[in-house]
């Protein structure tokens, strides 16, 4: 009765989850002997498609900003799908410029590296010529979501940290990479997390092939 009266959506999975962790304290520390969840079915969460970043709203982000540091993020943002933590402490020494790549401390502070293209690589040369010192950006985690939300109001565009990972997987898997690669390059650590950012990809190219069918 609790978890279906319960109105926070896919919310309720993580309810459960920490209702399980508990019953399964009490049941350890003797205070139940049979676990009253095992009568209660898991909360199947909605599969809904969250926003991504498309290329050419990069491209309107970009022009949108007025500074190369803003410019360059965005940029960086779009080609790595890189986290939040893992682009906020890039410093100087970590650009392989041969390679085209950043090396980060990743989520479960592992070490990966992570891509960007030449026009990222033009935007950084240009920055780093008067910011070489420790954090590249002179900017924390508040600084940069500040600078996105106010680019998402301006523009309308849906622009988090987690939209332009998003649409950096979207992006990769439109031009023909594989799951697996794009696993990779952008540091997950299995395909299902691949799959679920990709699943607005598929829909969208049947709504072009529905909606030209349609038409004739």
């Amino acid at each position: 009765m609790f978890l279906s009266n319960l109105t926070c959506g896919n919310g309720k999975l993580n309810h459960y989850r920490a209702l399980t962790v508990f019953v399964h304290w009490l049941i350890r520390e003797g205070y139940l002997k049979d676990n009253p969840l095992s009568r209660v079915d898991k909360p199947k969460p909605a599969k809904r498609l969250l926003p991504s970043v498309t290329d050419k709203e990069v491209d309107t982000l970009i022009d949108t900003v007025d500074n190369i540091r803003g410019k360059t993020i965005i940029s960086l943002f779009a080609d790595s799908g890189m986290r939040l933590s893992e682009l906020t402490n890039i410093q100087a020494s970590d650009i392989d410029w041969d390679t085209f790549t950043i090396t980060i401390i990743g989520k479960g502070n592992k070490q990966r590296r992570a891509p960007f293209t030449e026009r990222t690589a033009k935007l950084l040369q240009v920055y780093l010529a008067d910011n070489t010192e420790g954090n590249i950006w002179d900017m924390g985690r508040y600084g940069i979501q500040t600078m996105l939300k106010r680019l998402a109001k301006e523009t309308g565009i849906h622009c988090n940290p987690h939209s332009f990972r998003r649409g950096m997987a979207c992006s990769l898997h439109r031009k023909g990479l594989s799951t697996l690669d794009i696993m990779h390059l952008g540091g997950w650590e299995d395909l299902d997390m691949v799959l679920k950012y990709t699943r607005s990809v598929s829909f969208e190219d049947c709504l072009k092939h529905y909606k030209a069918v349609a038409k004739s």
